[in-house]
């Protein structure tokens, strides 16, 4: 009968040396894994870090952009309203000059920028010319548009209201601008709105279509 072989059993130092190895390992692994944990939060701070700032920067651009917004909305309005001035002040003295021989009808007094207020109602308007039963409203414009001409149509409404003393007169409309186009002066003329337009150094006021409001 054959004698089989055998194997010696691990002896202390050898099962003491694995063991070190093992925690070795473990300490290494334990280490690159902290290192990339440690590279990944790092990573994400820097990411969180560049998501701030550039927040901060589009926060930044906006309040800009907000800011010449409103600097260029200032100037158009400015812009605006000194055109607007300008008309109604070159057609208010065309009127004074021509005195007031308008419509037909001779008006004896002329107010510019009448601003009545009652209750919850207010309006304001460009010109007015009375004589002893008619009155004459105009919208003056730099240029005019057709939204202009509803704003004028109501004038006649809300004059009546905030004037009681003139609620019985007849009152004529009429839209004053140093620019029409071809289409606001027909709407102006199916309106029975007076066209009231500078031609070279005149004013020129078509009022054949004219309407009593």
């Amino acid at each position: 009968m054959k004698n089989l072989p055998t194997t010696s059993p691990d002896t202390f130092d050898s099962v003491l040396a694995s063991l070190r190895e093992t925690s070795r390992l473990q300490k290494k692994n334990e280490r690159i894994l902290n290192e990339k944990f440690a590279e990944t939060d790092r990573l994400q701070k820097e990411t969180d870090r560049k998501i701030k700032e550039t927040a901060q920067m589009i926060k930044d651009d906006y309040a800009k952009y907000e800011k010449r917004m409103k600097r260029m909305e200032e100037t158009m309005s400015e812009w605006a309203n000194n055109h607007g001035s300008f008309a109604e002040e070159y057609f208010f003295n065309a009127f004074d000059e021509d005195k007031q021989d308008f419509f037909g009808e001779h008006f004896n007094r002329i107010r510019k920028n009448v601003h009545h207020v009652w209750k919850n109602l207010e309006d304001e308007y460009d010109i007015v010319m009375y004589n002893d039963s008619y009155v004459a409203i105009v919208e003056t414009k730099f240029k005019a548009h057709k939204k202009d001409i509803s704003k004028v149509l109501k004038k006649a409404e809300t004059f009546k209201l905030l004037c009681p003393d003139y609620k019985d007169f007849k009152i004529y409309l009429g839209l004053a601008s140093l620019s029409f186009n071809d289409d606001i002066e027909q709407e102006c003329i199916d309106q029975g709105i007076a066209i009231i337009k500078q031609v070279g150094d005149t004013v020129v006021i078509n009022d054949e279509h004219l309407k009593v409001f």
